[in-house]
């Protein structure tokens, strides 16, 4: 996450009026380059929604697995099995706590990659008035 955002404000550097100036003296190719590493990141993107959405069926399963666990603490004590029990109640514990950790981190996630949709919308939006800018200029000196 931290080397994506360094990455887009080197971008935002890069696309200062002179840098760019130059750039289309050369031929617009630093331009080009800009785009194709802004849809490489939007594709970085998707690739986090992605491990969300498993981070997401993985938190439902261990939900359904401290389910299960809740009935056998129950049955053993049911069956007079106290000592089973004890031990099942303390694995439930640790179950839960590792699920809140889970929750925690998928929730940490989800606002890193909001975070990351945005600060990519914003440099979208630089590139483009950069360009209108810069075709604004070669207008005036015509």
């Amino acid at each position: 996450m931290r080397g994506r955002f360094a990455l887009l404000i080197a971008l935002g550097l890069a696309l200062s009026v002179p840098a760019v100036m130059s750039a289309q003296a050369v031929g617009d190719s630093d331009g080009k380059k800009v785009r194709k590493d802004i849809r490489h990141d939007r594709r970085e993107l998707h690739g986090d929604r992605t491990d969300i959405r498993h981070d997401t069926r993985d938190i439902r399963q261990d939900r359904r697995d401290i389910r299960q666990d809740r009935r056998d603490v129950r049955e053993d004590v049911k069956e007079g099995d106290l000592k089973d029990a004890r031990q099942d109640r303390r694995e439930l514990r640790g179950d839960r706590r590792d699920l809140r950790q889970d929750r925690r981190d998928r929730r940490h996630d989800v606002r890193d990659a909001h975070a990351d949709r945005r600060d990519l919308r914003q440099d979208r939006k630089d590139v483009h008035q950069d360009q209108e800018h810069q075709q604004q200029k070669k207008d005036s000196t015509r």
